[in-house]
């Protein structure tokens, strides 16, 4: 029998994960650089949209408006477009050569309703200064094809080589083609800088040379084959496609840094470099899932955003996580394996301090840190929801350094702001379209309209016009009622007369009709992304603090632990408040989840480290704050400046607003986490020490169990009481029953 169990002991042995990973670890790299190899050549076929209306609920009015444009007349792409220094002959005749572009379908100016042509004497100049004024012309372009459709962009830089100096534009077409051109310009950048600054980092706080290429390898093969296994998701949003592999290079690195420390301890011990390594990935698999596991939670909870672009990055980031997760623990021993001689090789002494003034000065000044963490709470809590937000895409496509941005500029200069919105409605009456059209027009701040009921002469059918006219604006059952107004995007005022244009509508097609265009969508992303934040918020803060809870059987700890991060982000999020600045709310409301997500690790290690004094090797509480930041401090800083300076890159190198925006918010977020965790945590765990040093819930257990045994007595005293009476009563029944059976046998001896 003994014999039996020594043997499946020993086949348990055999087969154990971390032997597995190490006995098959060049079939396991072979598998690994076959991966990569496949997703390099998936990454190419990723698809990119750049539209942030893609990602409105279906419930929005302005996604079921868009949705019924595109089925009925397609989704054509919108450009404006100013030529300066020109006569007004010269700009008809571009007029013309713009319209003759293939993949331009109509160019809207004041020629439809001035003959330019005419003498001098004839033209009331000032009736078209929204089209012609000082030597230059503006025109609103309408395209055949989509905003993101390569035709477009075909188009657009025709039109671009066509008007050379003299031309500028703006527009939903034109924002979407500089997004891609900056998007595939600046990416590659931003993660050749990152690796460079990440790289000198690791040779700063290693202890071997070839250490940072190690780590750097694996990074860098999770990061590829999760851009690559995007291609099964479908679509990814911009943001996603740039912000995802820095962001995962920053928050995963340390699980590679915390496997080799491990093996190298256990090489120490005189291990032989397999036993190390199974040893190692042995005691890695929990840690790292334990650390990891807050990380996804924070991630996988903007899945559950109405908004989708919250999913679209949640899925990446969480992905690119797990994948992380399973490079460091089965990549990344093949590498060790391969790499061993040389990171003995160049080995060299660390470069950091050993922080024992830090760590003494630090837990000094605690107490007033503390108290003026307790009195800022509340007031940042509160600034950081006064923010000032942007949500649409001009926000994003058009923002302060593109040229987009300052073609903008010089077009409003001249002719103040264009914004293009358009009805769908149905096609009941011509008359009622007409009378429609004639209100709108009438709104003060309406530059022109642009109606099928408007281009019909009295007494001509609409089937005599050509279908090139007729298709743009109507289709059997809907009509298409184009309006620009002198209005930004996204303003209050935009949104006013949008609800006035709306109100409108209803009125003359009380049956059901759609506004769609730049401002209804923001005021659709607005209304879905604010309902968003507090949900998602509560979500990610209670998903931490359950798996810390139970990680540390403890409900003490978890409220600790998460304090210094919540405080980081409140103070993050109230800075642009305080500083007068525009915060993009896609931003805002990611950033909250990432670096709770992200930055909660530093808070575990603190708190684990702080347990390991107390409960291990018996420090009073002093003395394990302080070994507590000695031992903490090289690990948080090394993670923090990584996440931290990922951050900055995005925010400096990135011309585009919401991923530079989102850059700043994390790479400053990450510093600020790490200042709270170290100067503000030790000081908590020592006031909740008495709570902390033994876990709530075992005890919490073990009171119940007593509370639960005195019941439990009584109902077992009265269970015997009531066994006994029956005992008792059978016992009693059985005696009757003897003695009339004996009287009977009496009775028939006597007879």
């Amino acid at each position: 029998m003994n014999e039996n169990d020594a043997k499946k002991k020993q086949k348990k042995k055999g087969f154990s994960l971390p032997a597995f990973i190490v006995r098959y670890a060049g079939p396991i790299e072979k598998l690994f650089i076959l991966l990569t190899l496949l997703s390099l050549f998936l990454m190419p076929f990723v698809r990119v949209n750049y539209d942030l209306t893609k990602y409105l609920p279906e419930s929005a009015q302005s996604k079921k408006g868009l949705d019924l444009m595109e089925e009925e007349f397609g989704y054509p792409g919108t450009a404006r477009v100013m030529i300066d220094g020109v006569t007004l002959y010269e700009a008809k005749a571009y007029k013309d050569q713009i319209e003759a572009i293939d993949g331009v379908d109509t160019v809207m100016w004041c020629d439809t309703s001035t003959d330019i042509y005419s003498s001098s004497d004839f033209i009331h100049y000032e009736d078209i200064t929204d089209y012609y004024k000082d030597g230059a012309a503006v025109m609103d372009l309408t395209f055949d094809y989509g905003d993101s459709d390569k035709r477009t962009e075909a188009a657009i830089d025709e039109i671009s080589e066509l008007l050379g100096d003299k031309g500028y534009m703006v527009g939903m077409a034109v924002q979407n083609k500089s997004l891609t051109e900056n998007v595939s310009r600046e990416l590659n950048t931003i993660l050749a800088v990152a690796i460079v600054v990440i790289f000198l980092i690791l040779m700063l706080t290693t202890t071997a040379w070839t250490e940072p290429v190690l780590f750097l390898a694996v990074m860098g093969v999770a990061i590829i084959i999760n851009k690559g296994t995007n291609v099964f998701l479908g679509t990814v949003s911009f943001l996603t496609d740039n912000v995802v592999a820095v962001l995962q290079l920053a928050v995963s690195m340390d699980y590679s840094i915390f496997l080799l420390h491990a093996y190298t301890r256990y090489k120490e011990q005189g291990m032989p470099m397999n036993e190390a390594l199974t040893a190692a990935i042995n005691e890695a698999i929990n840690t790292i899932l334990a650390s990891s596991l807050t990380t996804i939670v924070g991630f996988i909870v903007l899945t559950v955003m109405k908004f989708r672009i919250g999913f679209d990055l949640g899925l990446s980031l969480t992905k690119g996580v797990a994948l992380s997760l399973i490079a460091v623990l089965f990549f990344m021993p093949a590498l060790i394996i391969r790499m061993a001689p040389s990171l003995e090789k160049t080995e060299h002494r660390s470069f950091l301090p050993t922080f024992d003034r830090t760590a003494k000065a630090i837990y000094r000044i605690r107490k007033p840190v503390f108290l003026a963490i307790i009195l800022l709470a509340v007031p940042l809590y509160m600034a950081q929801s006064m923010n000032t937000f942007v949500y649409g895409n001009a926000a994003v496509g058009a923002s302060e350094g593109t040229k987009v941005y300052e073609d903008e500029q010089k077009i409003r200069e001249k002719f103040g702001r264009s914004n293009m919105m358009i009805a769908i409605v149905p096609n009941s009456s011509n008359v009622v379209e007409k009378e429609f059209a004639e209100e709108l027009s009438d709104l003060p701040y309406m530059k022109g309209v642009m109606a099928l009921s408007d281009e019909v002469p009295a007494g001509v059918p609409e089937s005599f016009l050509p279908e090139s006219i007729t298709g743009l604006l109507h289709t059997e059952d809907y009509a298409r009622i184009l309006m620009y107004t002198r209005t930004k995007e996204e303003s209050a005022a935009a949104y006013a007369a949008s609800d006035e244009i709306q109100a409108i509508m209803q009125k003359y097609y009380p049956e059901g009709a759609y506004l769609v265009g730049g401002t209804p969508s923001t005021q659709d992303i607005q209304t879905t992304i604010t309902k968003d934040y507090n949900f998602v918020n509560i979500l990610s803060m209670l998903g931490v603090f359950l798996v810390v809870m139970f990680n540390f059987k403890s409900l003490a700890t978890p409220i600790a632990v998460m304090i210094p991060i919540e405080v980081a982000i409140f103070l993050n999020m109230a800075i642009p408040y305080f500083g007068g600045e525009e915060v993009n709310y896609i931003g805002y409301i990611i950033v909250s989840c990432i670096q709770l997500g992200a930055t909660v690790d530093y808070s575990i290690l603190t708190t684990s480290n702080y347990l390991e004094a107390r409960n291990k090797f018996r420090l009073d509480k002093k003395e394990a704050a302080i070994w507590t930041l000695k031992r903490s401090i090289p690990a948080i800083l090394t993670s923090g400046s990584i996440l931290t300076a990922c951050g900055y890159i995005l925010y400096l190198i990135s011309s585009i607003s919401a991923i530079g925006g989102l850059g700043h918010l994390v790479g400053r977020g990450a510093w600020m986490s790490v200042a709270m965790v170290l100067c503000v945590l030790p000081a908590l765990l020592v006031m909740v020490d008495p709570l902390i040093e033994e876990n709530e819930l075992d005890r919490l257990k073990g009171l119940l169990k007593k509370l639960r045994a005195p019941r439990i007595r009584g109902k077992k005293a009265a269970q015997a009481e009531e066994d006994a009476g029956k005992a008792a009563e059978t016992d009693a029944e059985k005696q009757s029953v003897g003695e009339n059976h004996e009287q009977e046998g009496k009775g028939r001896n006597d007879g």
